[in-house]
Order: C-alpha cells, then structure tokens, then sequence
C-alpha cells in the first residue's frame, strides 16, 4: 500500500492567503504536522483502518479519505520529498519509518521529468518550465542535501529503472 506525501499539500487558497501557490511543493507548503500525525495513527493503531489522504493533480487538490489502509496491510510505502528532513515536524518522520530510501537521479533526467509531469498536469510548457526551475528543482537540491541520511540509495538511470 502506497501512502504518498502530496495528500499533505496545504489547499489552493491556503497557499494563496501564504503568498506561497508558485513554490507549491516546497516544505512549507504541506501540512507536515498532520502528516507525522497520520504516520504515527499508522504505526500505534494497528486495528483500525486509516483513510490516508491522496492528490488529485489534474484540480490540484487534496483527495480527503482517499486511500484506506487496513489492518490486513502488511507494508506501507510512503514517498515525498522531504522524509530526512530537518526542520519542526520533518525531523519527526523518519523515526517512524523502519527504513528511508533516496532514489538518486541525474539532475538533467529529473529536470526533464519534471517538466514532463508538469506539462501532463495541464501546464504549459513555459509555465512547467519556470515551475521547475524554480520551485521542483531548489526543492529537489534542498532533498539531495539530506541523502546521507538514507538507510539506502538507490541510482536511476535514464531507461527509467533503478
């Protein structure tokens, strides 16, 4: 079971009172607080179902209630950016997850992809563009400073595989 990060994004119009909709993405635009909250809920709560949030990125929007993780679930995969991260909140996550994992690709394949998902997400391409080069790729740089904090690192190559 896969209980992704992006269903911790603060909405639209939270970010827009913050000032903070064209860095969407960056640390401060998620819910970090509700998010070790809900980890902590998955590890001590092994008899309940928990309804993990998801993201919708065609509205750009948190799913509420979208991904119920059971008690017959055995392993749960959650992915995001900032895991080893070091700040209130963030420092918190890793100790709830039994092992950390940081996929190392090149900047130039990362680059590219992103601008791919963000074209993909109804974008255009010079907006896709300026969105990664100055929010995904800065957010990607802040992650990458955090990589020797990983259990393991994992390189990706540019065939898509690891």
């Amino acid at each position: 079971m896969v209980a992704p990060l992006d269903g911790f994004h603060l909405s639209n119009e939270t970010l827009d009172l913050l000032g903070l909709r064209s860095v969407k993405g960056a640390p401060q635009t998620f819910d970090a607080r509700a998010f070790v909250e809900f980890l902590r809920q998955l590890r001590d709560e092994h008899a309940a179902t928990v309804l993990w949030p998801d993201f919708d990125r065609t509205a750009e929007e948190t799913v509420a209630d979208a991904i119920p993780i059971g008690p017959e679930t055995k392993l749960v995969i959650t992915e995001g950016n900032y895991l080893l991260l070091n700040r209130p909140w963030w420092r918190e996550v890793s100790q709830l997850l039994d092992e950390v994992w940081y996929i190392d690709a090149p900047r130039d394949v990362l680059r590219r992809r992103l601008i791919e998902r963000q074209i993909a997400g109804g974008r255009s391409e010079a907006d896709s563009v300026r969105h990664v080069d100055e929010s995904d790729l800065p957010n990607a740089e802040l992650v990458a400073r955090t990589r020797r904090l990983a259990d393991r690192t994992v390189a990706f190559d540019d065939a898509g595989g690891c």
